[in-house]
């Protein structure tokens, strides 16, 4: 039954981030908001917000491990994963600007939730900072980018067909419902799972809930990279990466602190730090990610995941 719950559980979160982005699109649309400003806020929410789901519920239900592993994992899944799949479809184009400013943010809401993680907990006042760091983040950004009239000119690739209200309503209340339902399947699977195998919350966390909570940014950018829209690729990972340092784990750690075992997780908060900084001269390296870095990404993937199952080095910050 666990792996039931497990498998049923990420179905859910797939369907109801799908149907919470296109009902908050539709109705984002309507009201008369940019398409860019859905794109920082709407998709940007709805792709993570099955990170937040599980995160919150985790630490409600006493898994802390989860709620860290589960962001930790995520970053390091959409960068070495979800990019790296996605240029493999389709060489992906980096702006120089989204290199400096997102590129930037994204290493350092990375080097904070490492440095936070290493002091062996995130506490509600830190929490606190970093959803404030968000959204000045956001604010500024959103400023900037419709100052740049070339990033105006983009085509709208986040609009949905043309919705009634109450079609975007029923759309986003059965996303919600989607996303808390599988978050709660997916939570309680996992435990059960590592338990019965005497595997840690952590290493659990950090790979198979990780994944399945990255779902949604793995549908965005194989059906983007598909149909060309590559533009869009580099931005959704790292926005990605930097709602889940900072949105994430800062309301979880407002709703319950968040121990950190730094000997179940230690050695992962250092890869995401280090695919991070890997990322970024890969990107800046002709502008784009190309199909043989995208493999390199791959293989790097394989090769974190069979280290945490198998035995990673044990860091206790000591």
């Amino acid at each position: 039954m666990s792996i039931v719950f497990l498998v049923a559980g990420f179905v859910l979160l797939l369907i109801g981030g799908e149907l919470l982005v296109r009902g908050a699109a539709s109705l984002a649309h309507r009201l008369g908001m940019s398409p860019l400003l859905i794109g920082l806020t709407v998709v940007a929410f709805g792709t993570s917000a099955p990170e937040l789901v599980v995160s919150v519920d985790a630490a409600l239900d006493g898994s802390p491990g989860i709620a860290i592993g589960n962001v930790v994992g995520s970053n390091i899944s959409n960068i070495l994963l979800i990019l790296g799949l996605g240029a493999v479809i389709r060489p992906v184009p980096a702006q120089a600007a989204s290199l400096l400013r997102d590129g930037g943010m994204v290493l350092l809401a990375s080097v904070v939730v490492a440095a936070v993680g290493w002091s062996g907990v995130f506490r509600w006042w830190q929490g606190g900072l970093m959803v404030a760091a968000l959204t000045l983040y956001l604010i500024v950004s959103y400023r900037h980018d419709m100052r740049d009239a070339a990033l105006r000119a983009l085509p709208d690739v986040t609009a949905p067909p043309a919705q009634s209200l109450l079609r975007a309503l029923q759309f986003i209340v059965l996303g919600l419902v989607g996303l808390v339902l599988g978050a709660e399947w997916l939570v309680d699977g996992a435990v059960d799972i590592a338990r019965s195998l005497g595997v840690s919350d952590e290493i659990i966390g950090v790979t198979l809930v990780a994944v399945g909570t990255s779902l949604p940014e793995l549908a965005i950018v194989v059906v983007a990279a598909r149909k060309g829209h590559t533009d869009m690729v580099f931005g959704n990972v790292v926005g990605s990466n930097i709602f889940n340092c900072l949105g994430i784990l800062g309301v979880t750690a407002l709703v319950a602190q968040i121990p950190v075992d730094l000997a179940a997780i230690g050695f992962d908060l250092l890869v995401m730090v280090g695919v991070t900084l890997l990322l970024l001269p890969l990107a800046a390296s002709g502008r784009r990610m190309s199909r043989p870095e995208g493999v390199v990404l791959l293989t790097l993937f394989v090769a974190f995941v069979a280290i945490n199952f198998l035995g990673k080095p044990v860091l206790d910050g000591s």
